[in-house]
């Protein structure tokens, strides 16, 4: 079960983090040239990768948006 101070980390870290939405962008599926990266809300801040698998890309973006919603539906269940 998660507890009030995990999920008060994970709110805290999101506070920090750069800007969302997130935007997982993979080279020839989403663009015809360049390398694979997340792009962020935030232009000055896009993540690359020199080696990461595409499904452990597309996870970290879609991790970084949904995380918002999922704190909050803890919350309303476990009356935090």
């Amino acid at each position: 079960m998660v507890n009030k101070e995990e999920i008060l980390k994970l709110k805290l870290l999101l506070s920090e983090v750069t800007e969302g939405p997130w935007v997982s962008i993979v080279e020839g599926r989403d663009q015809e040239s360049g390398s694979s990266f997340i792009k962020t809300g935030d232009k000055d801040y896009d993540i690359n990768f020199d080696s990461l698998k595409i499904v452990d890309q597309d996870f970290i973006a879609l991790a970084r948006n949904m995380l918002p919603s999922i704190i909050d539906e803890i919350e309303k269940i476990a009356n935090l």
